[in-house]
């Protein structure tokens, strides 16, 4: 005699395994900015040369301007690709530039930083 619930667990596991499958992409468009899985603000730096594969923002700058982390095994995803920040560390960059969040934003939507210096900018 089969089991009459051995289907139902199989789809249950079936279930579960593809909503592993998927990953959230690091960083979508939200409100005609960038953000990234939190909802927070992404920017880029007028100093970052864009496809250099490097940012300049290191140290109390990267303190300031948290670069947007990517995991070592991060694969590019359309117009997201990685760099390698002086440290070794991975960091997403959006069309070629490096993108970083603003220690001051606090909240899922703040912009506080667009424009800081002029030379910071929200990332479109």
């Amino acid at each position: 005699m089969t089991n009459p619930f051995l289907p139902i667990a199989a789809l249950t596991l079936a279930a579960a395994a593809c909503s592993h499958a998927y990953a959230e992409p690091a960083a979508k468009m939200a409100g005609g900015m960038l953000v990234d899985k939190s909802g927070m603000t992404l920017y880029t730096f007028d100093k970052d040369v864009a496809g250099s594969g490097k940012s300049v923002c290191n140290g109390p700058c990267a303190t300031l301007w948290p670069p947007a982390a990517a995991s070592a095994d991060a694969k590019p995803e359309g117009d997201l690709t990685i760099v390698t920040r002086d440290d070794g560390s991975k960091q997403w960059a959006y069309k070629g530039k490096p993108i970083y969040t603003y220690s001051n934003d606090k909240k899922a939507g703040d912009a506080t930083g667009d424009n800081f210096k002029d030379i910071w900018h929200v990332a479109k």
